[in-house]
């Protein structure tokens, strides 16, 4: 694949995780969004309807995972990068899914800031930001290593 179309497609996928950002409302199951915006310091979290609410976190953190995979795999054309990242990808959904349950399900208020972290990196493409970077430190090292 030629060097400017891949570019083209790399922003290409940029720009659809943040349509995903900016167009969430209408289309995703989040009652935390309006409660961390404005009352969360004065009033406990909403009822939530528990399965809807992490099928529509599951959803969207997959969305953003096969986009967030897409970029990697384009940045740095390496299957083990792509093979890891899925690993990655599954196992800090495992482990931020559990988290945010056991947060809602025993309403740990006085926590609300766990909760609203351990929430953004389940809805929000953080992970490509963390991962490219560390792809890329990797790359040089290797090469570095290679001389």
């Amino acid at each position: 694949m030629k060097k400017p179309f891949r570019i083209g497609l790399i922003m290409l996928l940029f720009l659809m995780l943040i349509l995903i950002r900016a167009f969430v409302q209408p289309y995703f199951y989040d009652p935390l969004l309006d409660y961390f915006k404005h009352d969360y310091l004065y009033t406990s979290i909403p009822e939530l309807n528990f399965g809807a609410y992490f099928l529509n976190i599951f959803y969207r953190y997959f969305l953003n995972t096969i986009i967030s995979l897409a970029i990697i795999y384009l940045v740095f054309n390496d299957v083990k990068a792509l093979y890891f990242s899925i690993k990655f990808y599954v196992l800090a959904f495992a482990v931020l899914s559990l988290m945010l349950f056991i947060l809602l399900k025993f309403n740990v208020t006085q926590n609300y800031l766990l909760t609203f972290y351990v929430r953004r990196f389940l809805i929000q493409p953080l992970f490509v930001f963390i991962l490219l970077p560390a792809f890329y430190y990797q790359k040089l090292f290797e090469k570095e290593n290679r001389k």
